[in-house]
């Protein structure tokens, strides 16, 4: 086998011819000189059509390639223009890089591989490029991978949420799809505008065809889904709707703490109460014995803050029945409703208003068993990214990254197989 056999098979590229090979000793780099096979020439570098020859260009280009072993390698090659018919005179297509790019696809494909398992920092400094490069690199890899997919068509179940990326309350709205578990679409900033930002691309048609959302209880969220897709079932998460009891609960222990602290039961009881928050928090089934002896004290000593709890603890049981029997949850809400209308507790009769309120998502949401999780746990995800690279100055740097890593294929290294599930 020649050596430049051996060169070709190293560089991993197709339809490439080596011509030669030499050391650059001022750049420390190795040059192979390269150009397409026949089958590949005078083709338009941004539709890949054939056509005519116009003129030379600037001359030769280099690519940057992998490194190998620790000396940089460029690939190097005449750059002549065509005449497209559509485009107009564009530089010929070459098949070891993308239009405009200054890297060959390996080089891509492996710190597209390396941003989405590690720091840009780490990548940029094994790469041996900049931070920025990078991110172009990404952003680059990103839309070459989804040119042919609209991630947009085929929805039915989607979720939405909203992230806090940086300080100063600097939300991004993010949209899953519930069937696919990927991201299909996420932008800066939250509320209404955002949100009819993706209704606006995703068309009035599209979104006919929805037919749950999941949410959380924010207001903007209904008001634009009322608005934009009335016929899809809004779907409110159960997470959230507990952790509405529990701030009740929590609303609830501060006011009997605070009889407590200005009343006769004197300042020791005072401060087991403020001590119960955590055995009041927690699951039933979890307690220690610690704080079953914790509530057990309560329920002698303050009957309506035990009686505050019987509540939030019933809601929850409420979901959990859910999972089994829909229909005997929904009976169960019904008469939770009724218990907390009730019980007057004022937190708790604020509680069932709010309830009322959302019910017909609530239902949905026992009817039909989704949630938020998948969005939570895409949302865990993002914070990992964000805390991997010590934050980001924007957030299309985020989207980029969580575009990359959340809403399709991910990046394979070059001359590795994708490993399969």
């Amino acid at each position: 086998m020649s050596v430049f056999s051996i060169w070709k098979r190293t560089l991993t590229v197709e339809n490439t011819v080596v011509e030669g090979v030499r050391f650059d000793e001022n750049e420390q780099c190795v040059i192979v000189s390269v150009r397409s096979d026949a089958r590949r020439r005078q083709r338009c570098g941004r539709c890949r059509r054939p056509a005519p020859w116009y003129d030379a260009g600037r001359g030769r280009r280099r690519w940057r390639d992998l490194d190998h072993g620790a000396v940089r390698v460029f690939l190097e090659a005449d750059a002549p223009r065509v005449e497209c018919r559509i485009h107009g005179p564009a530089v010929v297509a070459v098949p070891w890089a993308r239009h405009c790019a200054g890297h060959t696809l390996a080089f891509d494909a492996q710190t597209a591989w390396m941003a989405a398992e590690c720091s840009k920092s780490a990548t940029a400094t094994l790469m041996r490029t900049s931070w920025r490069t990078v991110g172009c690199i990404v952003e680059r890899f990103v839309a070459d991978r989804d040119r042919a997919v609209d991630r947009l068509n085929g929805l039915c179940r989607i979720g939405i949420d909203e992230i806090s990326h940086r300080k100063g309350q600097k939300y991004m709205t993010v949209v899953v799809d519930h069937d696919t578990a990927k991201v299909v679409w996420m932008a800066d900033g939250h509320g209404k505008d955002i949100l009819h930002r993706f209704f606006d691309v995703l068309g009035a048609q599209r979104a006919a065809h929805l037919t749950h959302i999941s949410a959380d209880g924010a207001g903007w969220i209904a008001d634009v889904l009322a608005l934009r897709a009335p016929s899809a079932a809004r779907v409110m998460d159960p997470f959230h709707v507990v952790a509405w009891a529990t701030g009740a609960l929590d609303a609830e222990r501060r006011a009997s703490w605070n009889r407590a602290r200005h009343g006769h039961e004197g300042r020791e009881t005072a401060r087991a109460l403020k001590d119960s928050r955590f055995a009041l928090w927690k699951n039933e089934a979890d307690l220690t014995d610690r704080q079953m002896a914790k509530l057990a004290w309560i329920q002698a000593t303050d009957p309506r803050l035990h009686r505050a709890w019987r509540l939030k603890e019933a809601l929850r049981m409420v979901f959990t029945l859910a999972r089994a029997r829909p229909t005997a949850a929904l009976r169960a809400l019904n008469r939770w409703i009724g218990w907390a209308r009730r019980c007057r507790i004022p937190a708790f009769v604020d509680l069932q208003r709010k309830v009322v309120r959302h019910y017909d998502a609530i239902w949905a949401a026992l009817n039909t068993g989704m949630s938020n999780g998948l969005i939570e746990s895409t949302n865990t995800k993002t914070r990992l990214i964000i805390r991997r690279g010590f934050g980001f100055h924007t957030a299309d740097a985020i989207i980029a990254l969580v575009m990359l890593t959340l809403a399709g294929d991910k990046p394979t290294l070059p001359g590795r197989q994708p490993t399969t599930e």
